[in-house]
């Protein structure tokens, strides 16, 4: 049963305007003495949806010069033909056999280049930020299990992760960095304050994940299933099980989670509801401690769990074009089940808006720095 936020009882009236913490109760400068030095940038596979969000970040970025935008499909075309909101940017792509040397590559491309192309990316930049899938992973055995195996192993042990809530302390100085999965970003924000604070361990407790994703995730080429006919009023079991985000999310939380993952009628966003289910009680109280001692100090976190208003809990529309994430959660005392809500903005904090702040870390820059829209409200589906 729906129940309006206005007329809601019970813990979510109590919580009241105290149950969010927004992103400027947190702090909004890791690093005051950070470098504000220029970097130049380059965007390999310019011209999906993840290049051309990382072309809308990296162009406002006060410290990032673009020099170079590659496409084979677009060489010598503007940047604005594929990207109509960057038709104010002067940028033509250029073919991806021709790299110029910048300090920071970013590599937007489908899984499998960017592994069989990491000596020439690395020759070209000191840091390479890979946006696909090719070092998310910890080991090649998890490659040979969920993809097709890897061309660059000896490169694996090499690479950090690129979300810096899980991964900050190993960024600085990082050459070759992976952003993670969109799905994999919404799940692991969730539920990892509940394995910092022991509510969760390894092999202990259950976690059923369910992720509702926009249509932009399969890409700018995603076929027939994300056509605006076919998606349009669709809630879409499309990975029951074995999405390979699952990997990923096992990898860096050390837990076994059940996952499946939706397609929905929005374009923009993922909305991952995590049921858990600790092998120990416990209280509102716990779950609230974890999740603020995990995200106060955050500056793209907030926590918005049963609040006044509409939007009482974490939701994509709310996120849409920002590289902010919401956490939410409810305890369910009689099933001894805590069910986690999160979301992101899946083009931004879930992919090119998560390799910028990491980007920023590892290169000594301000976190926030190219990060700080708040997104737009009211907008249509995200």
């Amino acid at each position: 049963m729906t129940v309006d936020a206005d007329t809601a009882g019970g813990d979510a009236a109590v919580d009241g305007d105290a149950a969010e913490l927004t992103d400027t109760d947190a702090s909004t400068e890791t690093n005051p003495a950070a470098s504000t030095e220029s970097h130049s940038a380059s965007v390999v596979g310019g011209t999906g949806f993840t290049g051309g969000e990382l072309l809308r970040i990296l162009s406002g970025h006060p410290s990032f010069d673009v020099v170079q935008a590659t496409s084979r499909s677009a060489d010598n075309m503007t940047v604005g033909r594929s990207h109509p909101n960057l038709r104010g940017l002067d940028l033509r792509f250029s073919d991806p056999a021709d790299l110029e040397s910048v300090d920071v590559l970013f590599a937007a491309t489908p899984h499998g280049v960017s592994m069989e192309r990491i000596d020439e990316f690395l020759a070209a930049a000191d840091t390479v930020v890979d946006l696909s899938a090719d070092f998310r992973l910890p080991d090649a055995d998890a490659y040979d299990e969920w993809y097709d195996g890897h061309a660059s192993p000896e490169y694996l042990d090499r690479a950090e992760y690129a979300l810096p809530e899980l991964n900050r302390e190993n960024l600085p100085g990082a050459d070759l960095i992976a952003a993670g999965g969109c799905n994999a970003t919404a799940t692991i924000l969730g539920v990892k304050p509940l394995v910092d604070e022991g509510i969760l361990a390894p092999d202990t407790g259950e976690v059923v994940v369910d992720v509702k994703v926009g249509s932009s995730e399969g890409g700018a080429g995603g076929g027939a299933a994300s056509s605006h006919p076919e998606r349009s009023g669709v809630v879409r079991p499309y990975a029951p099980t074995g999405h390979r985000h699952e990997a990923e999310i096992e990898a860096y939380l050390g837990l076994s989670v059940s996952f499946t993952v939706h397609a929905v009628d929005m374009v923009r966003g993922a909305s991952a509801t995590c049921h858990v289910f600790p092998d120990a009680p416990v209280s509102k109280g716990d779950l609230w401690g974890a999740y603020r001692g995990a995200y106060a100090d955050e500056p793209f976190m907030r926590i918005v769990s049963g609040g006044g208003g509409v939007y009482r809990y974490p939701e994509p529309k709310a996120v849409a074009g920002s590289n902010h994430g919401e956490v939410g959660f409810e305890l369910d005392p009689g099933n001894r089940r805590v069910v986690v809500f999160s979301a992101i903005d899946n083009m931004t904090k879930g992919s090119a808006g998560q390799a910028v702040h990491a980007a920023n870390v590892a290169l000594g820059l301000p976190e926030t720095a190219g990060l700080e829209f708040d997104g737009l409200h009211p907008v249509g589906a995200p």
